[in-house]
């Protein structure tokens, strides 16, 4: 039976931890016996949890050497660093070859004990650009819901953590098997889009006090309108090219991304809070034609308008929660 070892260290986020328990647990083979042994194990015997209550674990680091898979959850923020006894047990078993994944934050720990070094990597987003800069060695993806390297995989939030097990299962056992563990985590298999969906998209910000203030405004009043690069120039009294110089100076990105993130941003809150039609929105949002906002929209966003308003729509989400 294949072993999955979860090393539960201190200030452990417990969703982190009990999501891959829980659907390791639930997976069962085609003729009902259970696919997967999950065991518990920590470097001490209480390991305290982040929301104030301790927890009691009967396995030390030697069961990871046992281990087949080894899940590692995420930590809170201001977490001690890893001991040398933790980082030794993790890189033994890397060097074994065991599969090691991590869940939402539990990136830093792989990362803290050199196992991303040079891989592909994924983390909460809020996290991404933090894993980004304090390892540089580390290729960070923050849009997607998890990364798989082979033996090294890392996944987004805790529910991204359901996902990269459900595909390990799938990888382990097969499809079949892997669509009834689904089931009974009550998801999908597979869910459209990556987490770019979930990422607050806030207004483009906008320098106050600058030269660009009152033009940025008026942009935000304006964005059902054509807008072009020429016309903005020319409301800010500059050459295209200087315009275009002293916005990447004071916004830090060019005047058409910046154009085009603000209308991304137009259209997500219209389709959260609005009943109108995809093409409506597209129009209302500045966008030429609903075939280009589709597509502008799954490049910022990660998924389709229908499947952004079916997720986040508020009269979609006040059902779901009663149902």
């Amino acid at each position: 039976m294949h072993t999955v070892a979860i090393l539960v260290l201190d200030d452990v986020v417990p969703f982190d931890m009990a999501a891959p328990m829980q659907v390791f647990d639930w997976t069962r083979l085609p003729d009902g016996r259970p696919a997967y042994r999950v065991r518990l194990c920590a470097e001490t015997p209480e390991v305290r949890a982040d929301c104030g209550f301790a927890l009691r674990v009967d396995r030390g680091l030697e069961a990871l050497a046992d281990a087949d898979t080894i899940i590692v959850p995420g930590r809170a923020e201001g977490a001690p660093a890893l001991s040398d006894r933790v980082v030794a047990a993790l890189r033994q078993a890397a060097e074994a070859g065991t599969r090691i994944a991590s869940v939402c934050v539990g990136a830093f720990v792989l990362a803290e004990a050199g196992l991303l070094d040079g891989l592909r990597a994924t983390t909460h987003w809020v996290a991404a650009g933090l894993l980004a800069r304090s390892y540089p060695q580390i290729e960070v993806e923050p849009d997607v819901l998890y990364v798989d390297n082979g033996q090294i995989l890392t996944s987004a939030g805790a529910a991204a953590a359901l996902d990269m097990c459900l595909h390990m299962i799938r990888r382990d056992l097969g499809s079949a098997v892997a669509a009834n563990a689904a089931r009974m985590s009550v998801m999908p298999l597979e869910r459209e889009g990556g987490q770019a969906q979930f990422i607050v998209h806030e207004h483009p910000p906008v320098p106050r006090g600058s030269t660009l203030e009152p033009l940025l405004d008026w942009i935000e009043d304006h964005l059902s309108d054509e807008i072009t690069l020429a016309a903005m120039a020319s409301r800010s009294g500059m050459s295209e090219r200087t315009f275009s110089r002293r916005f990447r100076e004071q916004t830090g990105t060019t005047p058409l991304q910046w154009l085009l993130r603000a209308r991304v941003r137009r259209a997500q809150y219209l389709l959260e809070n609005s009943d109108h039609s995809v093409e409506r929105i597209a129009q209302q949002s500045g966008f030429g034609s609903p075939t280009a906002f589709r597509e502008r929209f799954r490049k910022v966003a990660g998924t389709t308008p229908y499947a952004y308003r079916a997720a986040f729509h508020t009269k979609a989400a006040g059902a779901g929660a009663g149902s």
